[in-house]
This record gives structure tokens, sequence and C-alpha cells, in this order.
């Protein structure tokens, strides 16, 4: 198998790069694999899937069938390999400068502006959009995280994610509370009661820096907050999101409803796995958590979910957001020999049939309108992750820079979480002091 060409990184895309080698990943690797079409014919392409499912090899399981019937109705043959989040990108990297690569490829939708800006991908005009239907079939949260704004976008939505409330249907009736908060003094106030011999009213992920500057970007938009402004620099020390910070470690600082062991997780299956154990009564997750807690051996019926309190009222220039717009998106190499194949595959994965097969067996939403029909979407379950990434949940910012916006000041909050866990104080200067850190380490002064 020969690789494809893809050519080399533009020097405008040099920034992007650097800030995308900082981003933090999550997952394990695959075997080695690249780019090609086989004999040259044009009837092969190479395709990269993100892993979605519990394991490599369960994503394989699910989109060979698939890709199969693709090659029954093209003629097209696809060759699969599913990387891991570790390894992904890094690997997408490499294809951008190295020229090898393959023709299709799945992203995490927070890369889009940054991949976007190394010119490697293919944007889709007007004509490649209307084949896919418009813009206006994808949900338009989705389609607003596919690449910087005012330009053509170089990846589409396939797989939609938002966090929601996860709570413990057994501990909240132990505790006496009947429904899940509805506002964050609710929460505040639930996750006390519920804080109790040896139990906790809450897990999350204090060490990972993804997770925190996701949570921060969230109670950031809830104060007013612009992390970057329009000329796409960070803005990292205004007060707002130092009380955005606040509320978050506040959490665990003052309220005392996260265990302070929580300072030191860094993986999403920690939390979750605390929650299934019952030692802690509510989560913070995304909707494909539910694939995490049966494997974890809870029941459907033994937790709820509600979306993310937000505070009532709002601050002052507050918006009503309580997720971002997490998800992952699929995008073409721009100099693939097989540009017409490349994109019917991603018109192929975006249908209303492969979108409700795909999203049902990976646990995440349908990211195109159409694809709602499917009963499967209608649960109680799913319509709360549907409704918030349809109606409260904002892309992140889509900047070259968003990816050193995660190691910096999700790494801030996590260095504040533990400090809080080894019994130092963490109030007002302490966070603006990782702030003004963290604004420093973009190159951008105090």
């Amino acid at each position: 198998m020969r690789f494809r060409k893809v050519g080399r990184v533009r020097a405008a895309g040099a920034t992007a790069f650097a800030a995308l080698l900082l981003i933090p990943l999550a997952g394990c690797g695959d075997d080695d694999g690249g780019g090609g079409d086989g004999d040259g014919d044009g009837k092969t392409l190479t395709y990269w899937a993100s892993n979605q499912g519990a394991s490599l090899e369960e994503d394989r399981k699910v989109l060979r069938p698939e890709l199969d019937k693709f090659e029954r109705r093209t003629g097209i043959t696809v060759d699969l390999e599913v990387i891991g989040w570790p390894d992904l990108l890094n690997r997408i990297l490499a294809a951008t400068t190295s020229g090898q690569g393959p023709d299709v490829l799945n992203i995490d939708n927070a890369w889009s502006a940054s991949l976007q800006a190394t010119g490697a991908f293919l944007p889709f005009e007007a004509a490649e959009l209307q084949t896919l239907g418009g813009p206006e079939r994808f949900l338009g949260p989705s389609f607003s995280a596919t690449g910087a704004a005012g330009q053509p976008p170089t990846s589409m939505p396939l797989y939609g994610l938002a966090h929601g409330l996860f709570y413990h249907k057994r501990l909240f009736a132990e505790a006496g509370i009947d429904s899940p908060p509805e506002n964050w003094t609710e929460f505040v106030e639930v996750g006390r009661k519920l804080t109790r011999d040896g139990q906790w009213g809450l897990a999350i992920e204090g060490a990972s820096p993804r997770a925190n500057a996701q949570h921060a970007f969230v109670l950031g938009q809830q104060h007013g907050v612009e992390v970057f402004d329009t000329t796409g620099k960070p803005q990292f020390t205004t007060h707002h999101l130092l009380m955005a910070l606040q509320q978050y470690v506040d959490l665990m600082a003052t309220h005392k409803i996260v265990n302070p062991s929580n300072a030191g997780y860094s993986t999403a299956d920690q939390p979750i796995g605390d929650f299934a154990k019952g030692r802690a009564a509510m989560l913070l997750g995304q909707n494909n958590a539910v694939g995490v807690l049966a494997a974890a051996g809870m029941k459907p019926e033994e937790y709820g979910v509600a979306p993310i309190p937000i505070a009532d009222p709002l601050p002052p220039g507050g918006r009503r957001v309580n997720s971002h717009v997490a998800g992952i998106n699929v995008s073409v190499f721009k100099e693939t020999d097989n540009r017409a194949g490349a994109l019917e595959l991603v018109k192929f994965l975006t249908s209303s049939e492969e979108q409700q097969i795909l999203n049902k067996a990976f646990g995440s939403l349908p990211v195109v309108k159409d694809a709602y029909s499917d009963p499967a979407f209608q649960t109680p379950l799913m319509r709360v992750f549907r409704d918030v990434l349809a109606d409260t949940a904002a892309p992140l910012p889509q900047v070259p820079e968003e990816g050193r916006y995660e190691t910096t000041v999700g790494g801030a909050v996590r260095d504040l979480f533990a400090k809080v866990a080894s019994g130092q104080p963490v109030g007002e200067p302490e966070i603006m002091a990782a702030l003004s850190k963290a604004q420093q380490e973009m190159g951008t002064g105090g």
C-alpha cells in the first residue's frame, strides 16, 4: 500500500501546529497504518477512525459492516484503522508534515480551527455542503464547531456529545431528595446533603486539564466571559473568569462536596467508577458515560440524568450555557487523489441511516436533525442530552490557540485542586495568580 501525498503544513499553520501538540489526550493506541489507494485505481480509501467505543476492537466491529455496505453501494473499498486518543493527534500532525496520511479521518471538534490553520484539509465550500444537505441539516451548535468563523469549514460533524448531571437514584432517596437540583445553589445544597459517611456529593476529574478547561469555559460563559477576544488574543486574567474558576474549585475547597482524592483523577473512568460504586452521588459526564456505567455493572434504572444546573439568576452578561459542544468531526485531506470518493464517504457517514446506526452503537448523539426520528434518541435520558446539545451548549473557541487554552487554564485548575487537596488555601489571590501564569504561558503577558 502506498501512502497518499497530502502536502506539507503551511507556514501560516505553524502556530496551530505547536498549539495542537499541547492538547492533552486520553485513550489507547493501535497498530501503524496510513493512507493510500492500494493499486492507485481510485477505488480504495483509507479512513482513520477515532476510538468511540469501549475498545478499538469494538469500534472495528461496529464500523466494518457499515463500510462494507458503503463498498457494495459505491464500489469503493475502505481500509479502516481505528486509532486511540493518545495517538490520534500526533498521527494527524505527522501526516500533515510528512505527506503520509489517510483520505478521510475523524478529529475532535475542538481541533477544528487548529487543523484548519495547517492548510492540509479540504474546505467544504458551498458545493460540497450542498451534497450533504446544506448546513441547515446539521444541529446548529455542532456545525458551529467545524472551523474558524468566516472561513469554509474543513470538517463536518459526525458524533454529538454534551455534558449532563448524572444522579444516583438510591443515594438521592436515602437522603430524602426527590429530584435533581435545578440551579447552582440547589446543586451545592444537595451536594452537601449527599456528602456523608464516606460518600461524596460529586465526583470530578480534578487532574485532567482538558476536563477542567471545559468546565471553566462553560462556567465562564455563564459569567459572560470570552477567553479569547475577537482577534484571537487570550484574555484569561479577567475578574469574571476568576469568579468562574472559583465557583468550580469551591466545590472541593469551600463546599467540600468533592473528595480531595479527586484532585488526582485524570481520566473519566475514575469519577464514573466512584459513581457506579455509590461512592459519589452525582457526576458531570457526557452521554457516552452511559456505556462506561453499563460496563461497570450499573443498570440504567439506577440513575437519572438532568441538565447541569446553571446559576439563577445569571451574573450580568451571563449566558445560559451548561455544556460545551462536544463531539467528533470528519475531515478530508486536501490532496487526496480520490476526492470524489472521500466526499462520498463523508456523505455516507452523515446520512440519516448511518447517523442512527453509528450513534446508537457508540452512545453518542446524531448531528443531523433528520436522524432523530429513531426511537433510540427519544428516550428520557437521550432527550436530555439532545436538548442540551441543541439549546444550551456553546462551542469551545474556534481559534488555533484553543489547545493551549486547555493546557494552560486547565492545568491551572488542576494545580489549584492539588493545593486544596494538600490543605493549602485557595482563594481569589491564588486563582488570579494561576490565571496570570496561564496568560504568561501563552506568551502574551499578564
